[in-house]
């Protein structure tokens, strides 16, 4: 299949570069025109054109507004019988409404977000929660291997990112922990790397502290998963719950919190730097 690739930033560049290593040709698009030159593949003048030319169409740009503007190109010069795999983590309910939109083209849409942050996009080693048929995720799944080692087909339309919501759910809030834990700590005056260890051979074990450990401590807030993008991953979250109903009270402060830090300028760095809001208001920092 001739496939196509949207999105080339942070994400989606060493994604598409992974597809090319493994001898795939790509036609791609990016509202960066340099960008989509540097891959040294077909440039796509617009989505719609991509759309005509390709068979199956990965995709990863910003949030739920972004899908929806590249998807109505998509929409206008979409095969039938083409599948578009969206690994953007968007809206559940808008990610079901594009769905249907291209199964009346004739064309197949599955919800594939991915988890891994910049360093699991550049290694290959994604993780992918997938939602729509099964026919349809069978018929892809080769093709995802290049990009990630977990692949998981979670149900029907709309599944992949319940479980990729949920899982940041869980994500966001076992770090608000972790940053509230070795404030305290070092307000005691607990050496961080102390805390660390006690932390991490205990039941307090968490892969997300081994992971950010080097950040904090080192001060260093160079972007894997910026702060701005968990925080509207966040109020998907919110935005899910209230539709299903499901209260999530510890999750609403987090938002409220990680706003804060975003306010105070922090949004385009990782995520990790939210720790400095908490710093600031105790006046210690978590430093080595």
């Amino acid at each position: 299949m001739q496939l196509g690739f949207i999105g080339l930033g942070i994400m989606g560049m060493p994604m598409a570069k992974h597809l090319v290593a493994a001898g795939h040709s790509l036609v791609v698009y990016s509202k960066t025109t340099a960008k989509a030159q540097a891959l040294g593949q077909t440039v796509a003048a617009s989505p719609a054109e991509l759309a005509r030319k390709a068979d199956l169409i990965f995709m990863i740009v910003s949030d739920t507004a972004g899908v929806e503007e590249m998807a109505a190109g998509l929409h206008e010069g979409i095969r039938k019988d083409a599948i578009v795999v969206d690994c953007t983590t968007i809206s559940p309910s808008a990610s079901r409404r594009l769905a249907a939109k291209f199964a009346e083209r004739g064309a197949h849409w599955l919800d594939a977000p991915v988890t891994g942050s910049k360093a699991g996009a550049e290694k290959g080693t994604l993780t992918f929660m997938i939602g729509g048929d099964q026919a349809v995720f069978d018929k892809v799944k080769p093709f995802l291997l290049p990009m990630g080692q977990n692949i998981y087909h979670v149900g029907g339309q709309g599944m992949g990112l319940h479980a990729k919501l949920s899982q940041n759910l869980v994500l966001a809030l076992t770090f608000e922990g972790v940053c509230e834990g070795l404030v305290l700590a070092a307000k005691a005056g607990i050496k961080p790397s102390v805390m660390y260890d006690i932390l991490q051979n205990s039941a307090a074990k968490t892969g997300i502290l081994e992971y950010k450990s080097a950040a904090i401590f080192k001060r260093n807030w160079a972007t894997n998963f910026s702060l701005k993008w968990m925080h509207k991953d966040i109020g998907l979250m919110l935005e899910s719950g209230k539709e299903m109903g499901v209260p999530l009270p510890g999750l609403a402060i987090v938002h409220q919190l990680f706003g804060a830090s975003i306010a105070r300028g922090h949004g385009e760095e990782d995520y990790a730097s939210v720790i400095t809001l908490l710093e600031e208001w105790a006046g210690v920092q978590v430093k080595e």
